[in-house]
């Protein structure tokens, strides 16, 4: 699908979404109820899921979240279950929760347990400074969203409106560092999207009036050069040729002039070394290097990451990147490679439809209008990886602030709000 002409009602944040307002129905009004006298729980069951340290890397303290989600969902009556990945990933596995039914829209939702803070970090505790606001390592990224999704359906059960729906809840275990390969670690959530007509994702909120309707894809990019070594005193001439950090000079220059510029395309550096040797120890994200001023460099090296909206524009920015590389200095070579992360998600017709109806949800609630967020601030998430099989929103978690950071928040007043409005949502999608 062409998405440019979609992509304007994106980005003028300003434009009114044209909705029929209408108001809550008696069942809704029994659902808000029932989020209010939850709430005080929810809270508590933040709190006591951000004191267990869920970093990627820490799979027991992964799991062991996971399990009490899991009793979470066992005590509403779903099924669930423990995805464990292959130990040579190292990485914890991933928790579904499942009622299967015939009734409305098929629904999955999504959320992610592992938080960026490992074992090793100074910041673990939920510290709340005041009625409104915590600190908590990955309260905001993402256990708050877990939460809100809990929550919803727990008070969609307390008034018996589950019995016949198909739900599938997926907290996936390694977000903020995808295990490889892909079509392992996301198997299962692919396969549960294609057993869904929509998916709404539960990554922090970028406000309590914007929604994700659209994420950009991220891909990594690596270029090696190859140059001849030699005697500095000879560098230009027809033996000796440019060196390898010439080279990769003109590569990093020519992909700044000549790719840079498509609306939502960034690439990005992030380590650039060179000299005689170069040696590169990618489970640590650190380099040695020996070189010397009065010696050709032989090799240089650069790694990147680019961000995309959209499979077409990536192959083309790819298309581009290596035509570059190809046109080599006197004496050198070079070659590029990409390695796939997370695909884009794009801003569809479908997608759209689901932000009018989120958008009317939370007018009938008195919350206000939602409108689309710029895709062009939002980063990946597994959003992206069932886009291409269902219709999408993101970003519905809840709201913070210093996310991936020593200093990340949770609000605590908005997280009631944006329950009702999910719990709401998810009412009608069931109804339709």
């Amino acid at each position: 699908m062409n998405f440019r002409h979609i992509l304007p009602f994106v980005m003028v944040l300003s434009i009114p979404l044209l909705t029929v307002s209408q108001k809550l129905s008696r069942i809704e009004k029994k659902i808000v109820a029932s989020v209010e006298k939850n709430n005080a729980e929810a809270l508590s069951f933040l709190e006591k899921v951000v004191n267990i340290n869920s970093g990627t890397l820490n799979t027991q303290g992964v799991k062991e979240v996971g399990m009490v989600f899991k009793d979470a969902f066992d005590g509403i009556d779903f099924t669930t279950r423990w995805v464990e990945m292959p130990s040579e990933m190292n990485r914890a596995g991933h928790l579904f929760a499942e009622i299967n039914g015939n009734k409305g829209k098929k629904i999955l939702l999504i959320g992610h347990l592992d938080t960026v803070f490992e074992e090793n970090s100074p910041f673990q505790a939920f510290e709340q400074l005041n009625d409104s606001t915590a600190h908590a390592p990955g309260g905001n990224d993402m256990k708050g969203g877990d939460i809100i999704i809990l929550y919803a359906l727990k008070a969609l059960h307390e008034q018996g409106l589950l019995s016949d729906a198909q739900i599938i809840v997926a907290f996936t275990g390694d977000e903020e560092s995808t295990g490889k390969p892909l079509d392992i670690s996301r198997k299962d959530l692919i396969e549960a999207a294609q057993r869904s007509d929509i998916a709404l994702g539960y990554e922090t909120s970028t406000g309590f009036n914007y929604a994700t309707v659209a994420r950009r894809g991220s891909s990594g990019w690596e270029v090696e050069v190859t140059g001849k070594r030699a005697h500095s005193s000879g560098i230009f001439s027809e033996r000796t040729g440019a060196g390898a950090i010439f080279e990769i000079s003109r590569i990093l220059n020519a992909f700044y002039e000549e790719v840079r510029g498509e609306e939502f395309l960034t690439f990005n550096p992030g380590i650039l070394m060179g000299g005689t040797f170069v040696e590169y120890d990618a489970k640590k994200s650190t380099a040695e290097v020996f070189g010397k001023s009065n010696v050709v460099a032989q090799k240089a090296m650069v790694k990147g990451g680019l961000r995309f909206i959209s499979e077409e524009q990536k192959e083309a920015t790819r298309a581009k990147m290596r035509a570059i590389v190809a046109n080599n200095l006197p004496q050198t070579s070079a070659t590029i490679s990409f390695t796939d992360s997370y695909p884009a998600m794009q801003p569809t017709e479908g997608n759209m439809d689901l932000l009018k109806e989120l958008n009317t949800v939370s007018l009938d609630l008195g919350q206000g209008e939602v409108v689309g967020y710029d895709p062009g601030r939002r980063g990946a998430a597994d959003t992206s990886f069932v886009a291409n099989y269902v219709d999408c929103l993101d970003g519905l978690g809840t709201m913070g602030s210093g996310a991936h950071t020593p200093n990340e928040t949770v609000n605590l007043k908005t997280i009631e709000a944006l329950t009702k409005r999910s719990a709401v949502l998810i009412y009608r999608l069931l109804n339709q």
